[in-house]
């Protein structure tokens, strides 16, 4: 297990030292992010990899699958390495059909931080996510009383750290009120950037900030800016995409998917990529 750390090494808490560089296991899960994956020994070795090549920082919940994600992460790493850091979010559970269904009543937001204790085998979850916006992005909902039954579980010492997704900035204001809060998870890349504010907030802050889709999602980043600047750095487009998000602020941690161990590489490799000044110029007239 390699010691160092891909990105560097961001510490939002004592305790919690994250590699910049970390590893999304929802495409380990089947089509739509249901069921079983389509090649199990490669999910099982993907995961692997990833703490090989020195990740600290995966990125997970029971409601991929629901519960497959979990389930592997456990028999590929566990017992799990020192110093290796599951990251995993509540708010929703999943349909017989597939289907995602927001799910924020206190108490079954207590039993989904239960469930994901028994699918991962741990006593303690490390960092717990609440989300609570919906696939369009946050909703400027109160999130007091939610945030509350995870912050108790704390208290209880079942979770160590608690962070939030899919959330507006007055929604980190009225959590930090009730606990810490060491990680924000939002949609933010090189295309899609309405969060500038609240990145640069969480740099202040030193909160950790954790785009989700850093490459697009579900609809991949198409840029000719960044195919060129690809072409001239000697990168593939998402590499340099990678790059731009670690170089754009100092707390951004990373969590790229994917069911590829080749795909993992070249990722991980982006943490070495260094823009040049005239590359992120060119690279910030994509975003708006």
């Amino acid at each position: 297990m390699s010691e160092n750390l891909p990105g560097g090494a961001l510490t939002p808490a004592d305790g919690l030292t994250l590699s910049r560089m970390g590893y999304g296991a929802m495409q380990l899960a089947g089509p739509g992010v249901f069921g079983p994956p389509r090649d199990r020994e490669q999910a099982l070795a993907v995961l692997r990899e990833a703490v090989e090549l020195g990740v600290r920082h995966i990125d997970t919940s029971d409601f991929y699958g629901p519960f497959v994600v979990n389930e592997l992460i456990r028999e590929a790493l566990h017992p799990y390495p020192k110093g290796l850091h599951l990251v995993t979010k509540v708010g929703a559970r999943r349909g017989a059909d597939g289907s995602w269904i927001m799910s924020l009543e206190p108490n079954d937001l207590k039993a989904q931080v239960r469930e994901n204790l028994d699918h991962l085998g741990l006593d303690v979850l490390d960092v717990v996510n609440l989300r609570v916006g919906s696939a369009h992005g946050p909703e400027d909902a109160p999130i007091t009383e939610q945030f509350a039954a995870l912050a108790e579980l704390r208290e209880q010492g079942l979770i160590r750290h608690l962070g939030l997704s899919t959330v507006t900035s007055a929604q980190l204001t009225e959590a930090q009120a009730i606990a810490p809060v060491v990680t924000v998870q939002n949609l933010y890349n090189v295309a899609n950037r309405q969060d500038d504010a609240l990145v640069d907030r969480c740099a202040a802050e030193n909160i950790a900030f954790a785009p989700f889709f850093p490459l697009g999602g579900f609809t991949p980043l198409q840029s000719d800016t960044l195919d060129s600047v690809a072409a001239r750095l000697g990168a593939s487009p998402q590499q340099v995409a990678l790059a731009w998000l670690l170089q754009r602020s100092p707390t951004i941690v990373l969590i790229p998917g994917t069911s590829s161990v080749a795909h993992l590489r070249e990722n991980m490799a982006a943490a070495d990529l260094k823009l040049p000044a005239d590359a992120i110029e060119e690279l910030d007239t994509i975003g708006g």
